[in-house]
């Protein structure tokens, strides 16, 4: 058992006043100071920890892993790969410098639809439904290959699954214990998603604005994953607009929302993002509501302190750093050596 000290320590959306983190097992928990054991072994830090960051949007096959957990990201939700891919990866992820891994498998598509005819969707990344029946069977398969979480497309600009299938899809994945994440892209799309009683948005809506009606439905049930820079890279656009505007309107229906970026779509930070932060902000998210819609096991470390004041939040949280026992600061300074 290990105690971490720092300068201050961010827990449960607040600021803890004279706690440590006690370290057991991978987990951490909040401790008083006052009551950490004479010669128990103590790792002092300048700056802040807080729990592990999440990306809940990437795809294993199109980024290094590694840069991303240096980039700070101790946690990753993978949305569509090669299965054997990033099985391999998941179980390496406890021995390397990689994130921790929970992962979808392929994209479940109609015959034809998106991503199949994508230059940069791998062959096996993708599995076509071809009927009620074989969307049970493509459930099991992705079980099978250790998928806890289900990835369905509903594309406008192409084929895509009846509503009856996706809906079979759904209920075998519940079945099976297992939540689903639909693509939903163009108009009807998150009506069916809704509709088949899917529980994840991959991302927020960006092709239209939503009916106030659906975004409150929506919000009572489902969640919705950010992804909100892939829209310009920094630049402001259209379809940025609409994705914060229907985002402003889920939060404030009560939506529960999770920070993703969709690493491997164009140019994106392989870290912490500071422009989806920037992007969160703008669909009335406050710094510590951010940081709960990232959160995740294991410890993080801000060597120069965590600010929550709005203007400067999302460019000192992209300094986060995974904290493990490789991890220590050089004696006078606050970084890794």
């Amino acid at each position: 058992m290990t105690f971490l000290l720092a300068s201050s320590v961010w827990w449960d959306g607040r600021f803890l006043a004279g706690s440590a983190l006690r370290l057991s097992g991978g987990l951490a928990t909040p401790v008083p100071v006052g009551s950490i054991p004479q010669g128990a072994r103590r790792r002092v830090f300048p700056g802040t920890l807080l729990p592990g960051l999440r990306d809940a949007h990437v795809h294993s096959g199109l980024v290094d892993l590694g840069v991303l957990r240096a980039g700070g990201i101790g946690a990753v939700w993978d949305l569509g790969s090669v299965p054997e891919r990033v099985a391999e990866l998941a179980g390496r992820a406890g021995g390397a410098k990689l994130p921790r891994i929970r992962y979808a498998g392929p994209f479940l598509t109609a015959p034809g639809g998106y991503p199949s005819d994508r230059g940069w969707a791998a062959v096996g990344s993708w599995r076509a439904v071809q009927s009620a029946g074989d969307a049970v069977d493509a459930v099991g398969e992705a079980r099978a290959a250790g998928a806890t979480l289900i990835k369905v497309t509903a594309h406008a600009g192409g084929p895509r699954l009846p509503l009856s299938t996706l809906t079979v899809i759904v209920e075998a994945a519940h079945n099976a214990g297992l939540p689903v994440v639909v693509h939903a892209e163009g108009a009807g799309t998150v009506v069916e998603a809704y509709e088949s009683g899917a529980d994840i948005l991959a991302h927020t809506p960006w092709t239209e604005p939503l009916d106030p009606g659906l975004v409150r439905a929506c919000a009572q049930r489902m969640r919705w994953i950010s992804t909100l820079d892939i829209h310009g890279w920094g630049v402001p656009t259209p379809e940025q607009n609409t994705a914060i505007g229907n985002l402003r309107r889920f939060l404030e229906y009560g939506g529960s929302v999770r920070y993703g970026t969709d690493l491997g779509n164009g140019p994106l930070p392989p870290s912490v993002n500071p422009r989806e932060i920037r992007a969160l902000q703008s669909a009335g998210l406050t710094p510590d509501e951010i940081l709960t819609t990232m959160t995740d096991d294991g410890v993080t470390w801000i060597p120069g302190g965590l600010d929550v004041e709005p203007t400067r939040f999302a460019d000192v949280l992209a300094t986060a750093r995974v904290l493990d026992d490789d991890v220590r600061p050089r004696p006078g300074a606050g970084e890794p050596s």
